[in-house]
């Protein structure tokens, strides 16, 4: 039984090339090349920035107009309790209304057995003609 315990060569003999790349130092690099992108990575923010006003705004001066736009179980449109024979007869309202300077809060109340393309129509209409102060009431009856 016997053991190398180095080349037996001598002095005179050649050194072997070592066949195998050191890769600690390379290990180290990676890391550090790591660390630095997760040092560079920004803080991931799930906000939404708004820029909201300051102060309480003053109290209205007078009370707003609003007009109310029913629409019933099939499909007839009731402009302030008035029916409304068609479709042009509701968009020369809702011209009238959007012309205005200060336009009136117009109230969309839907029955709730409507069928969604009358609701729809009307919605389209006032948003075409350029109706910016519009909502959707009674919405309780729907839960």
């Amino acid at each position: 039984m016997s053991m190398n315990v180095g080349s037996g060569g001598g002095p005179a003999a050649d050194p072997e090339p070592m066949m195998e790349m050191n890769m600690t130092p390379l290990i180290d690099v990676m890391l550090v090349l790591i660390i630095m992108l997760i040092i560079t990575i920004p803080k991931a923010n799930h906000s939404v920035n708004l820029n909201m006003p300051v102060g309480t705004p003053p109290p209205p001066t007078t009370e707003p107009v609003v007009v109310t736009i029913d629409v019933d179980f099939d499909g007839t449109i009731l402009w302030d309790g008035a029916a409304i024979p068609d479709r042009a007869s509701l968009e020369q309202k809702l011209m009238a209304v959007a012309a205005q300077a200060d336009q009136p809060e117009v109230h969309l109340r839907p029955n709730k057995l409507v069928e969604y393309a009358a609701v729809a129509g009307v919605m389209a209409s006032a948003q075409r003609l350029g109706v910016t102060k519009i909502g959707l009431v009674g919405n309780e009856q729907f839960q």
